[in-house]
Formats: structure tokens, sequence, C-alpha cells
């Protein structure tokens, strides 16, 4: 089915990704409607009878919650739809063709940052310095530092709990260095920051100050720096984040770092952090950032958010969902279940809190055996 010219989709999914931010907007249905009515209308014919949807998006929809759409009865797509995420269909052809787990289960959580006035200076912002492996440096120029998440520490250990025989880090041990030494755990669980940057070039100007640098000196000295590498924009927040270290483990890990995880062989990785599947969309291309690293790295499925996420709400659909894995159900049904009961509850309706999440990947339970394929 032919959907028409991109640029009104696009412009539709980014109307609806501004509401879906904001738990106290009231239009998002309206927006999430308009989008359905460009993507979905045209193909729910198509789809006949089925129940268990593989979206390979491409452009701008890479960054739509499908599961948020709202169809012509004004019903979500949750309530009708299991929706699974791939990259394109060459995602298939991965699907029971990986290794065996070689580790454990591992959860990585509540790290500790450090001091946030480190990382705060004299009212500047962080900045992370990287070199990467091309010679090509990441300058991060986020947020002014990583806060604690107040209830990462209770999801560790509930996630812990639910995945027997798991090994949990947090505080001091939640560093890069342990992520780098895993070798495909059964699961990767890290709940954490996540973030993903623009493709910022920084030239000193007039009211650089105002823009959160602390002078002028400072975007003199990064003056011309363009970080072209998606991949050395997007990253997660470990251990030591706030010190700006330099090395090995300075606490920031890149995407480009992720992709060179050794996770052949990792049935589930859940990035339980903000922004943790958005990235630069390349048309026909799919999302680099985290998303596209975790694939790289060799994890079978992936469970990632697609904007900042509200703190004990995620904690509770982690523990729904990894509940419900425990008991046998599917990726990615088990997370639509998740998302009908938060849909259902007056306290979690609004799509802000359930529909940040996405399930990429294989979709079947995760003891799952599959024939080998020749």
């Amino acid at each position: 089915a032919d959907l028409g010219e991109a640029a009104a989709i696009d412009a539709a999914v980014g109307k609806l990704r501004e509401a879906l931010r904001d738990p106290k907007r009231r239009d998002v249905k309206r927006l999430a409607r308009e989008l359905d009515e460009l993507v979905m209308r045209p193909v729910r014919g198509l789809a006949g009878s089925t129940r268990h949807m593989l979206v390979a998006p491409d452009g701008a929809l890479n960054l739509a919650p499908f599961a948020a759409l709202v169809d012509e009865r004004g019903r979500y797509l949750v309530e009708t739809y299991e929706l699974t995420y791939l990259t394109s269909g060459r995602d298939l052809l991965r699907i029971g063709a990986g290794a065996p787990p070689r580790e454990k289960s591992l959860v990585v959580a509540d790290p500790d940052y450090g001091d946030i006035s480190l990382a705060r200076g004299s009212g500047t912002r962080a900045i992370v310095q990287k070199q990467a492996q091309s010679g090509a440096a990441s300058v991060d120029f986020g947020d002014i530092g990583f806060p604690p998440l107040a209830n990462t520490e209770a999801e560790a250990r509930e996630v812990g709990a639910l995945l027997m025989g798991s090994r949990v880090l947090t505080g001091d041990k939640a560093t890069e260095v342990a992520l780098k030494s895993a070798h495909a755990p059964e699961v990767l669980h890290v709940a954490t920051h996540g973030y993903f940057l623009p493709d910022l070039e920084i030239r000193p100007a007039a009211g650089a100050a105002d823009r959160g640098f602390g002078s002028t000196d400072l975007a003199q000295a990064f003056a011309g720096v363009k970080i072209e590498n998606p991949l050395l924009r997007s990253g997660l927040a470990l251990a030591g984040a706030n010190a700006r270290k330099s090395g090995e483990d300075d606490g920031i890990l890149t995407a480009s770092e992720v992709a060179g995880l050794d996770l052949w062989g990792t049935k589930l990785v859940v990035l339980s952090a903000c922004q943790t599947g958005v990235g630069e969309v390349r048309a026909g291309d799919g999302v680099y950032g985290l998303r596209r690293a975790l694939l790289l790295a060799g994890s079978e499925s992936q469970v990632m958010s697609l904007w900042r996420v509200a703190d004990r709400e995620t904690r509770e659909l982690m523990r729904a969902y990894y509940t419900r894995l425990r008991a046998g159900e599917g990726r990615s049904a088990g997370l639509s279940h998740v998302q009908l009961a938060m849909l259902r509850n007056p306290r979690t309706r609004h799509p802000f809190y359930w529909a940040a999440f996405i399930q990429s990947g294989a979709w079947g339970p995760l003891g799952e055996v599959h024939e080998s394929r020749h």
C-alpha cells in the first residue's frame, strides 16, 4: 500500500511524539488518530485477521510508538495487535540462528554517578570527551549531570529476583568495565540514564553563556567540533559518570562501545532508561544509536524507550514484564499485556506511561527453542 509523501507522515510523527512526552496533554488520541490514518488505515485491510504485526519502519516512523496509534473505532492499536519491531526483514533470518547464552543473566542498575557538583562545575554543563577507535572525538553537551534515580535500586532487586540466579551490580559496581566484561548473559537488564544528542557543531558566538556554557572560552575550546557518527552521540551513564574521568572506565558507555559488547547468545537486552531507542534516523537504514548498536553486538531481542520515561512507573512496568516472561509469555506478548494493564489503570492511562517502551527482534518466550535453519 502506497502511504504517500513522507513529509506529511514525518510531520505527524513529530506532533505525536511531542504530545506523548507530556502526560498532561489531552490531544494525544487525536494526533495518534491522524498518524494512524496516514500509516495504518491503508494497510489494515491487507492484514486480515492477524493479531501479531511485525513492523519494520522507515524514516521518522522508527521513532513512533505504533501501540499508541488510534484506529477508526477510537481504540489504541495495542488493544488489537501484538507488535514487534524489526530493523528490516533481514532480522527474521537471525531469529533462532544465534548461539546459546554463556553466562547467567546480568542486572546493572542504580549506578553511583558520583558527586553531581563535579559535573556542574561553576554552573557549566557537563562535557565528556571520549576518543573513539577511529580517532574521532565524542563530545557530550548533554545534561549538566546525572542525578540518582530513586527507583532503580528497588527495580534491580525485583528484576534480579525474577531472573533467578542472575548477577546484580549496583552502586560503584555498576561500571562500564563490568558491562564490557560480560560474555553473552542470557538477559541483560540496565537501569540508568540514557541519552541521545543531535549532530551538534559548537561555534563560539554571542550568548554562549546563556546556552549553558560557563564562558565563551569553553565554547571556543570546542569550536568546530562536530560529531558525525551517531553511535558516538548516544549512550548510557554508569558509575562515575559525573566525575568526568578519562580512560577505559569514564562512566559513559557510548553506543559505539555497546556495538563492541559480546552479546551473541544474549536472548534479551532491556534498557530501562530514557531515550534508548532513539537515534539518528536515516532513510532506508533505520535508527543509528543504541538500537542499532545492540543488534551489531549480537543480542537476539531488545526492549528500549522512545522518550524520557517516568522512574516509578517504569519500575512497575519492568516488574510486571519480567513476571510475565517468567510465566512463559513471549517477549512481545508480555510487553503488550503489561501495556494493556497500564492503559486500564486510571493513574497510568496516558500513553506517556506505557507506550514509551518498544520490543524489537525475536518475539517468542525466552526459553523457546528454534529449529536449526539450513
